[in-house]
């Protein structure tokens, strides 16, 4: 992390951009590129996820649990991975090299998918494939974007900054959903890949301008910052040893479970409404895009006018609980009206407040622990556990349809879920509190 970036020159607010957004001056440029990183990151990810949730479809609602295990099982090998390469490598060689490595994988899916639907030939399990790999694919590269977040800007920019560099995740989500509403019709979803896999390298490039910033600015605190030589050091399981040895990250990990499972309930409900509501593959992608639309509005209001001021007025503790509360009021209405269109609000308002809200909240959480931590336990929260709630939700919601209970019984079990969530938040949000006091205490920004 670099605590060098409060000079003098911070003491000089830049008008503006410092009284609406709580850009200072000398981190403009930063800000900048960093808000550009995440408009790809996003813009390239919500190309493709309605595509994702076509594969779903196309799969069927009931091998919906079975894409889930094998997301699960394939994310643990890749967390694995990750973490072998971040013990042995300098953050800044192997930040770029993941984008790069999953711009090769979508031209790869590119190409197979331009040669079965031009031959006429059918590509459910390629389609399955493809759902695992988008499903590790928009964990990591945003997983890995916050943890670069956190490791050049203090506890006390976090606070300042990530609700306006979030917006720049949302307003890239909305271009990216207007491509693919736009255009997927016209030019079929496999050509949506290219597209993506072009924004996505965009993002390198931002990922190599953060980078030389860190190096001309801080060059003489060259080996706290992302740009050192060394590695991280540390086992490849760090990451899930640290986890299970704090209750800190376990409250992070329970409350990442309880969203998941949420998710996919919804996730579910709405596959098995929307197979018979709409028939034709493009159609259906034009649905899903035409809601991240709607969600990345909703975020986009959150993150550039209100988590700063919710953050700052109210504590991360109670800017966690909107979710959860959301929740709750959500799916006991859900409960009383399980439709297609109750279903798509519902998932709508929640995930706009959680990239609105929960995400930059959850992710200054970061911002009070070590760099490894940062990396590691932050990615195998965001991945791996993350993916084994979505394993615990879609079997749970499976089962329970299977045992004869509806969508409006359990919409009212997940109810209580949501309550737990809200109570846990609190708790993080007292404990982020006592570190951020810990640090301050040693001299820590």
């Amino acid at each position: 992390m670099i605590g060098g970036m409060s000079t003098a020159s911070s003491d000089n607010p830049n008008g503006y951009l410092t009284a609406v957004f709580g850009i200072k001056r000398d981190e403009a440029v930063a800000v900048a590129w960093s808000f550009a990183y995440f408009f790809c990151v996003l813009s390239s990810y919500y190309i493709i996820r309605p595509v994702r949730e076509e594969m779903a479809v196309g799969s069927g609602p009931n091998t919906i649990p079975y894409l889930f295990i094998g997301t699960f099982v394939t994310m643990i090998f890749a967390t694995s991975a990750f973490g072998w390469v971040a013990s042995r490598f300098p953050r800044r060689v192997f930040l770029p090299w993941v984008y790069l490595f999953f711009i090769s994988n979508m031209l790869i899916f590119w190409v197979v998918f331009s040669q079965l639907r031009g031959g006429g030939e059918d590509y459910v399990w390629l389609g399955r494939v493809f759902f695992v790999w988008v499903s590790v694919f928009n964990l990591f590269v945003v997983s890995v974007f916050w943890s670069f977040m956190a490791d050049i800007y203090t506890r006390v920019q976090g606070r300042r900054l990530f609700g306006f560099i979030s917006s720049g995740g949302s307003i890239g989500a909305l271009a990216g959903g207007v491509v693919t509403s736009s255009l997927v019709t016209r030019i079929g979803f496999e050509n949506l890949l290219l597209i993506s896999s072009g924004v996505l390298l965009v993002a390198v490039f931002c990922v190599q301008q953060l980078k030389d910033w860190v190096h001309q600015e801080h060059e003489n605190e060259i080996k706290g910052t992302v740009e050192s030589e060394n590695p991280l050091g540390g086992s490849a399981l760090a990451g899930i040893t640290h986890l299970f040895s704090s209750r800190y990250f376990l409250g992070i990990a329970l409350m990442s479970i309880i969203a998941s499972l949420l998710g996919t309930a919804l996730y579910m409900f709405r596959a098995q409404l929307i197979e018979t509501a709409i028939l034709s593959p493009d159609l259906r992608t034009q649905f899903f895009s035409n809601m991240n639309i709607a969600q990345n509005t909703l975020a986009l209001i959150g993150q550039m006018f209100l988590v700063k001021q919710v953050v700052g007025r109210f504590g991360i503790g109670r800017s966690l609980v909107l979710f959860p509360a959301a929740s709750v009021i959500g799916f006991m209405i859900l409960a009383m009206d399980p439709t297609l269109m109750a279903v798509a609000v519902l998932d709508v308002v929640r995930r706009g407040l959680g990239f609105g809200f929960t995400k930059p909240s959850t992710d200054m959480l970061y911002s009070v622990v070590t760099p490894e931590e940062k990396y590691k336990t932050k990615n195998a929260i965001d991945t791996a556990i993350y993916r084994g709630g979505d394993v615990v939700g879609t079997w749970t919601i499976k089962l329970l349809s299977t045992i004869g209970i509806g969508m409006a019984a359990i919409s009212m079990l997940m109810v209580p879920f949501a309550a737990v969530a809200a109570v846990v938040a609190l708790w993080l949000g007292r404990e982020y509190k006592r570190k951020a006091k810990l640090l301050r205490a040693s001299g820590i920004v």
